[in-house]
């Protein structure tokens, strides 16, 4: 199977998801969690809660999908481990999927990151922190899921029954999904905070359209980018002083130098 056919079955299987999560309201159907009691505990909108939930909803169906369509869905050996999920297909061709979730407000989405830019993603041969070497893999897929934020009063102090779920208002609604190629919707800028992690553009329509910066460069220019990204930190415990660049604009003025070196040993 070729990275562009995993790539478009999966986006027609993820279009199908919006309906199974959302009520007629276009309410989340998760109201809260439920013991043997019977009874229900509401849940905030925090989003690393919020994001575990979609995915343990996701995964059995994505389970369907790879059965319907000949693959083998494994989950990584360890919680911390790269991809979220690999797909095989018949043939031995490996697929890394990786599980994104954040909320949005308007057309923009809160700061989503890609995974790391060091580790791995330069030793592509290694297995450190994956299962299989990043090069094992076809292609690195995003499989986006935003959701917007439900304004709602939450009184996690109370306990409800299975009967009172209506009283129960969902703490996000209107799930907006997409399916892209890693480096369609990578941006030129890590993402927040002092991490080493690539960050993802955040206006929802480039998103699913996967207009990203590099979507017309190419993916060879995105591993180039990245794979030679250093943060002030990294620059200087790598004895090269300053950052080679820190965008796009300053990438190319970075290799027009390299380039001018070059012509002068010619």
């Amino acid at each position: 199977m070729t990275p562009q056919k995993f790539i478009s079955l999966l986006r027609n299987e993820v279009a199908t998801y919006k309906k199974s999560l959302e009520t007629d309201n276009h309410d989340w159907i998760v109201k809260g969690f439920i013991d043997v009691d019977k009874n229900v505990y509401t849940i905030t909108n925090d989003t690393k809660v919020v994001s575990k939930i979609i995915e343990i909803l996701l995964i059995p169906k994505l389970e369907s999908f790879a059965t319907k369509n000949d693959l083998q869905l494994e989950l990584p050996s360890k919680q911390n481990f790269y991809p979220d999920l690999t797909f095989k297909d018949n043939q031995g061709n490996m697929f890394a999927v990786d599980l994104k979730s954040s909320y949005y407000d308007g057309e923009t989405v809160n700061a989503l990151t890609l995974g790391s830019y060091w580790g791995y993603f330069r030793d592509r041969d290694s297995i450190k922190n994956m299962d299989y070497a990043y090069n094992s893999y076809k292609a690195h897929v995003v499989l986006g899921m935003l959701y917007k934020k439900n304004v709602v009063v939450s009184n996690e102090k109370k306990i409800y029954s299975v009967e009172e779920l209506s009283a129960i208002h969902s703490v996000i609604e209107q799930f907006v999904f997409f399916v892209q190629p890693k480096w369609r919707i990578a941006d030129d800028t890590p993402g927040s905070g002092n991490t080493r992690n690539i960050g993802g553009i955040t206006n929802i329509k480039k998103l699913i359209d996967g207009e990203g910066p590099f979507a017309e460069l190419g993916e060879d220019v995105f591993d180039d980018y990245w794979c030679g990204y250093f943060n002030k930190t990294d620059a200087r415990n790598a004895g090269i002083g300053q950052p080679h660049y820190h965008n796009l604009a300053t990438y190319k003025e970075y290799l027009k130098s390299q380039s001018e070196k070059l012509n002068k040993l010619k």
